[in-house]
């Protein structure tokens, strides 16, 4: 299972750079000017992982098969796309179909760029974005919730369970705030919640565009931003777009020594996946065996029902129990073999929950 995130921004950013060099295609127009984007670009990045090529070398693996990230491309938002402005109602319907948002923010400078509001302000930048679709979401629910309202009045339980917690996001949206603030009370609230697909109850990731020269260290402009992210519990992740351009047109043999020579320990696309992972809360899995070594990704607190349905639905569905190695012990004890000679292999059953870096073989009976 992998999930996706949104590319969202003001138009001249480095959206469309940033998703052509972590998808490394040029599918995504990255021209001067606004709207380049029409259509959403979608990409699926393999996700970098270090223990599956461990694992495939102690399995004896013919391939490695890495857990898919999927990258949206959303062409710029601009100050009124809530009220159809620029090609805003098409944008703001591709972003509810996504499951995080990824907002780049332009942290420098350059006059050869135009910026559609004639200012480097990163943080007002986010300010008109999140505004825009705080303004969608409470067009929205102004419709929504009276009618809710008028449902539960009549006996309709889960007309009630709706209207109490969309009433919740849009008192908050009154108030300024965004919807992801909500706590639904229950399990209803929240498949309720999660079904309405508000636009600001999705987790954000702020991504610091800056020039070459403070990739490695940041600059004014995004400490701003580190500052603002912090203050409403969101993340922030700094790259230089023209830098990651590069590497994705680089031979992979020369990637290393060049990101040493920036004072740079990983690429953008790993930061980003990383954040990713922590804003989703996910973790990964791993199967091993002669044909393939092969990472899946679940949700933080799967069970290993779960984690099978992540592979085929007949797996969950006939699940029996799941033969379970911690990735540590599989590395220390060589393997399938000398970990349950050492007795580090367990038999877990349905309430097991899933640790990250575990290596699960599935029994089931369908």
């Amino acid at each position: 299972m992998g999930f996706k995130c949104g590319i969202v921004g003001l138009p001249n950013v480095g959206k469309s750079t940033l998703f052509n060099a972590l998808t490394q295609t040029a599918a995504a127009a990255a021209a001067n000017y606004p709207f380049c984007t029409i259509e959403p670009n979608v990409g699926n990045v393999p996700v970098p992982d270090a223990r599956l090529g461990e694992i495939a070398r102690i399995g004896g693996s013919a391939k490695i098969v890495e857990t898919q990230l999927a990258f949206v491309d959303i062409a710029g938002l601009v100050r009124g796309a809530s009220k159809g402005e620029g090609l805003g109602n098409q944008f703001l319907a591709n972003i509810r179909e996504t499951d995080a948002i990824v907002h780049v923010l332009r942290c420098f400078e350059d006059d050869d760029i135009t910026h559609v509001e004639g200012r480097i302000d990163p943080v007002a930048d986010a300010e008109t974005v999140e505004t825009e679709l705080m303004l969608s979401d409470l067009e929205s629910l102004e419709k929504r919730v009276p009618a809710l309202a008028k449902k539960a009045t009549q006996g309709d339980k889960e007309a009630k369970a709706a209207a109490s917690v969309l009433g919740q996001a849009l008192d908050l949206l009154r108030e300024g705030k965004p919807a992801r603030l909500v706590v639904p009370k229950d399990e209803d609230e929240a498949r309720h919640f999660a079904q309405a697909q508000l636009l600001t109850s999705k987790p954000v990731l702020y991504v610091c565009n800056v020039e070459e020269a403070s990739a490695a260290t940041g600059n004014s402009q995004s400490a701003r931003v580190a500052a603002m992210a912090a203050s409403i519990g969101a993340g922030t992740v700094t790259i230089s777009a023209a830098i990651e351009a590069e590497i994705a047109v680089m031979d992979p043999a020369d990637r290393g020594e060049f990101l040493s020579e920036l004072g740079l320990k990983e690429t953008g696309l790993a930061q980003v996946i990383r954040a990713g992972y922590d804003l989703l809360t996910l973790l990964t899995f791993f199967t091993v065996g002669p044909k393939e070594a092969r990472a899946w990704t679940v949700h933080k607190g799967a069970t290993a029902p779960n984690a099978a349905g992540a592979i085929h639905t007949d797996f969950e569905r006939g699940f029996i129990r799941a033969e379970t190695i911690a990735y540590e012990d599989y590395i220390k004890y060589n393997g399938e073999a000398g970990a349950r000679d050492a007795g580090r292999l367990r038999s877990e059953g349905k309430d097991y929950l899933v640790k990250d870096g575990d290596i699960l073989l599935f029994r089931f009976n369908v």
